[in-house]
Parts: structure tokens; C-alpha cells; sequence
């Protein structure tokens, strides 16, 4: 079993490679028990290192000052909140990707699909690995009571939309929330290529079965909007 460190090292380095991490944009962070192992501020993620990880307590409330969260290592990053809340809304959650990869970034901008998902069901694999997508309203990077509303949203997701900013995504492994990440950049820029176009989204009934069959989370979305055409 390999450690979860080294999987949050992996991953820091073929998301910047990728480039979905633009210059010391973006963190991760991995729970192992009561431990969260989180990017330092300021820190480019393909300069990761198992042993220059922010060590935080799990279990800190999101609210929880610097000083109390913080247990060694580094100066976390400042969304250290985002990724408590995240945490605590989901047991099965041991692993968090925030990005501010372009065109995830760039939708983020765009009024939301609906009440439950910045996002439509455009594609069978968004639905698989990402699921419902929120769009939570617009604060400063490390609010701490937009981290609480995400976390006090009563309805299951696994990825979010910060408006104006970026994407954010966790699962029960690394693995899983990379997977997510780029799943969701890649059906934003889909959409923004569509432009204005009213393209076919999958019917609830597709959606409905493709989350059940691969555990993800989609509801149905009667408050459903008109596509929004990009500037």
C-alpha cells in the first residue's frame, strides 16, 4: 500500500505537467486518521516533498484558528478551511484537489446550470467521476464561513465550483480526486467551446443510472437553466 504522501507528491507533479496548475496555484491535501498532510503556502506542486508537508488536526473545526489547526511542519496554504470542511462533510473523503485550472476557472465565472450543479450532465464521464458540482458564492481565498457553507450544503457531492475562482474536488483516494479534477476541466471546456449552443445533456434517467452504477452523486435538477453563453 503506498503512502498517501507520496501519492499527494505524485499528483502535485503530473497536475503541473499537466497544466492544470499554473506557477504555486492550487493544493492538496490527504487525511491518513486524525492527520491532514497539506501543500505550504506558497509552493509550487511540482516541488512537493513528503517530509515539507503541513501536518494539520483532522478534526479541528473549520472555523479553528491557524494556530490551533496547525500541528508542524510549514505554513499551510490558506484554504486549509476548504479542506477541513470537505473532510467533515464526508467520511469517505481521504483525499482534496483544489485547482485554478483555466477553463474550470473560466465557468466558475458563469451563472449556474442549476440550484445543485454549476454543471450539466454533458458527458457520461462527469457524471461517473465528478457528479453534482455546486457553485458556492463568491468569497476571498481562505474564507472561512464560505468553507462552512460548502460544508453545511444538505446535499452530497464530491466537487465544487468556487465562483470567480476555481475548482475543488476530493474523493476516498488521490487517485479519485485527480480523476475528478481533470474530468472537470475537461467538461468546462467543453462547455465553453459549445459557446452559446443549446448541445443535447444526458436525461435525468441517464444521469440517475450512471451515478448509481458508479457511486457518484446526481440528483434530479428541476431548476435547471438555459446554458449561459460566454462573453
Amino acid at each position: 500500500m503506498s503512502d498517501p504522501r507520496t501519492d499527494l507528491v505524485e499528483a502535485g507533479r503530473a497536475l503541473t505537467a499537466a497544466g492544470l496548475s499554473p506557477g504555486s496555484s492550487g493544493n492538496l491535501s490527504v487525511r491518513v486518521g486524525n492527520r491532514l498532510y497539506l501543500t505550504p503556502t506558497g509552493t509550487r506542486l511540482d516541488d512537493l516533498t513528503e517530509d515539507g508537508l503541513a501536518v494539520l488536526d483532522a478534526d479541528a473545526p473549520v472555523a479553528a484558528p491557524l494556530a490551533v489547526a496547525h500541528l508542524s511542519g510549514p505554513r499551510p496554504s490558506k484554504e486549509f478551511p476548504l479542506h477541513l470542511a470537505l473532510y467533515h462533510r464526508d467520511p469517505e473523503a481521504t483525499a482534496v484537489v483544489h485547482l485554478h485550472s483555466a477553463h474550470a476557472a473560466a465557468y466558475s465565472c458563469l451563472p449556474a446550470w442549476s440550484e445543485r450543479s454549476a454543471v450539466p450532465p454533458l458527458t457520461p464521464y462527469f457524471v461517473m467521476r465528478v457528479g453534482q458540482t455546486p457553485l458556492v458564492p463568491y468569497a476571498a481565498p481562505g474564507d472561512v464561513p464560505q468553507a462552512e457553507r460548502l460544508g453545511e450544503l444538505d446535499f452530497p457531492f464530491r466537487a465544487a465550483l468556487l465562483q470567480n475562482h476555481g475548482p475543488v474536488t476530493s474523493g476516498p483516494d488521490m487517485a479519485a480526486a485527480v480523476d475528478a479534477a481533470v474530468e472537470l476541466e475537461e467538461t468546462s471546456r467543453l462547455l465553453l467551446l459549445l459557446g452559446g449552443r443549446d448541445p443535447r445533456l444526458l436525461t435525468a434517467a441517464e444521469a440517475g443510472h450512471l451515478a448509481e452504477r458508479y457511486g457518484s452523486h446526481w440528483d434530479a435538477h428541476p431548476g435547471a437553466v438555459t446554458l449561459p453563453a460566454p462573453a
